[in-house]
């Protein structure tokens, strides 16, 4: 039977085992990752689009001014949605180390060691949660869970400096505040981490909600335990008005739905107001208090109808073009449902939370007082947390470092069973289980290389092409040389364009951008003709495209006598000039001729 063992938060000897298996897995990420260091091979174009933003912070472009003016610089720029906050920790070493080594280096710096910090973050928290609650041998077992969670690590990597990894270091920050023996100081914790989560990125809405829907019900249960409720509405509210000014100042007050706007801070003060006023009426009738729930939840949602009824409708993406929306949107699969993933990428995102599911189920079952209720409470925000990564892939990697503390409760359990077993082959069938818990895609993936290549375009073998394959920063140099212009390039290299020269693009897969974004796509599927004289229009210098990635592939099908279908068959109009530049491995570029 598990009881309540709360230790201290961090002694001596839990930071040294975890730290011991930081260094280990920061080691491992080093060697695996070190060619793509090197040649600085970011994850994802918004690695790289964050990197842009860096570098015009520290330029000298304005903090409140979050625009990027070199994507359609011909209307004026494009304002990003993103938060100053994860811009800090990246500037502050560069700004620390560039004294000593150079800018260059101190970039470089930034760029492995700012997510490889988050990373020693997340599997501090996460451990410290089986820590205090479990054991030593759950802690460390925590530790390696973590490690070899392949979602996780993916967002946690060196160069992934985009803001999905400080998403996951809230999420653990609230968790651990419902650990904590005071329900002011918990409930302050929580309400604060939901603050920064938000500020971060509005796609933390569902969770945050998730998180009041059980502190209510610690409310419902105890009426001493409101000041979970309490403290985290008041805290989320405070804190996200000061984030608001530090990261937004009082010059941007429109609204917005997919950042942090007036309305939203409108919502969480009447939140903080109602709920105080009704905890002023304890003791009360339940039936007083969930009417104070629903005067909260209904006057939040009357006040986004009448102010911001577009986000309620459609959320951030409600105002998309539908030519954008369907072929750019519906192919971000990391923004799509988990039944649009491959298998072995479905795996990794549902069976880890799923086994930590019943395991959490487990632990609540085997515990007493306010050990089984934090568990409760704990397998209800995992489960949260499974249900959104079903229907938006990439917040799986919350719910796979959630999973982390109870799975390594059972592998514990497994373990044990498994060394009592003293015949061989269950032994063996047993590890084989335990090996397909902790690294569950794998048997997909032995399956799928055993299968044949199907065919795709051009009759290549269908293998996946990132844009990390093109290898604009090959010719960075030579690009910069080049006359200053704008560049009609395809959504995944667009970003790697702007990093590597002084040029501006037509469009990145930014949706604030989505008017310049449907010109792209117009363009990309129109005829030759058409296409000449939309970008003759706009002023465009240059044209760029890699003939060998999805993308310029995606176009080619779609539209085979298009543009860019032409030019991924090398079939250039004649208006296009080639531009010969040396290193430009995969990039094909081409200069407009005046008409």
């Amino acid at each position: 039977m598990l009881v309540d063992r709360r230790r201290s938060a961090f002694p001596k000897e839990f930071l040294a085992r975890v730290g011991m298996a930081w260094a280990i897995v920061c080691a491992l990420l080093l060697a695996v990752n070190w060619s793509a260091i090197s040649q600085q091979r970011f994850p994802d174009p918004d690695d790289i689009m964050r990197l842009v933003q860096v570098r015009d912070l520290i330029a000298g472009q304005g903090w409140f001014d979050l625009t990027q003016y070199r994507v359609d610089a011909a209307n004026g720029g494009v304002a990003m949605h993103w938060s100053r906050l994860v811009d800090i920790p990246l500037v502050l070493v560069i700004a620390v180390l560039t004294p000593f080594v150079g800018a260059d280096a101190a970039e470089t710096a930034a760029l492995i060691i700012v997510p490889l910090i988050t990373l020693g973050i997340v599997m501090l928290l996460a451990a410290r949660i089986a820590w205090r609650l479990l054991g030593d041998e759950e802690a460390t077992l925590t530790s390696l869970v973590v490690a070899l969670s392949i979602p996780v690590l993916f967002q946690l990597g060196p160069l992934r400096i985009d803001h999905h990894g400080w998403q996951i270091v809230c999420a653990l920050v609230a968790v651990n505040g419902l650990m904590a023996r005071s329900s002011k100081l918990g409930g302050w914790v929580i309400g604060a981490a939901l603050a920064f989560w938000l500020s971060i990125s509005v796609e933390g809405l569902p969770l945050a909600a998730l998180f009041f829907g059980v502190l209510g019900l610690r409310w419902l249960r105890n009426r001493n335990e409101r000041q979970w409720t309490i403290g985290a509405i008041q805290s989320l509210a405070l804190v996200s008005v000061v984030l608001f000014g530090l990261t937004r100042g009082i010059g941007e007050l429109a609204t917005f739905c997919d950042a942090i706007s007036p309305v939203h801070l409108a919502v969480f003060a009447w939140g903080a107001v109602v709920l105080t006023i009704v905890a002023r009426f304890e003791p009360a009738p339940r039936g007083v208090i969930l009417t104070g729930f629903a005067l909260t939840g209904g006057g939040a949602v009357g006040l986004m109808l009448f102010a911001a009824p577009q986000c309620v409708a459609g959320g951030g993406f409600a105002e998309l073009d539908p030519l954008v929306a369907r072929y750019w949107h519906a192919n971000v699969l990391e923004g799509m449902p988990i039944w649009r993933q491959s298998l072995t990428t479905a795996l990794q995102y549902a069976v880890t939370p799923l086994i930590a599911l019943i395991a959490a189920i487990r632990l609540a079952g085997r515990s007493h007082d306010w050990l089984r209720q934090f568990w409760a409470d704990y397998a209800i925000i995992l489960g949260g947390s499974l249900l959104v990564a079903v229907f938006v892939s990439r917040a799986g990697a919350v719910a796979c470092v959630l999973a982390a503390p109870p799975l390594a409760w059972q592998l514990r359990g497994w373990l044990r069973a498994i060394r009592t077993m003293e015949r061989p082959a269950p032994r063996l069938a047993a590890m084989a289980g335990v090996c397909c818990a902790l690294l569950p895609a794998f048997p997909a993936m032995l399956l799928a290389s055993a299968m044949p290549a199907r065919a795709s375009l051009g009759g290549a073998p269908d293998a996946p092409i990132k844009a990390a394959d093109c290898r604009v920063q090959d010719s960075g140099a030579a690009l910069a040389d080049l006359p200053k212009g704008e560049i009609y390039a395809p959504f995944d290299i667009a970003p790697e364009l702007l990093l590597v020269s002084g040029h501006s693009v037509v469009a990145t897969g930014h949706h604030r951008g989505h008017e310049a974004m449907k010109v792209l796509l117009e363009t990309a599927l129109a005829p030759e003709a058409e296409a000449r004289a939309t970008l003759a229009a706009r002023g465009t210098d240059y044209v760029a495209i890699c003939p060998s990635l999805g993308e310029a592939r995606m176009y080619a099908k779609i539209a085979p006598k298009g543009f860019v279908a032409a030019l991924v068959k090398g079939e250039a109009p004649d208006w296009l000039e080639p531009v010969e530049v040396e290193g430009l491995s995969g990039l094909q570029m081409w200069r407009i001729k005046p008409e």
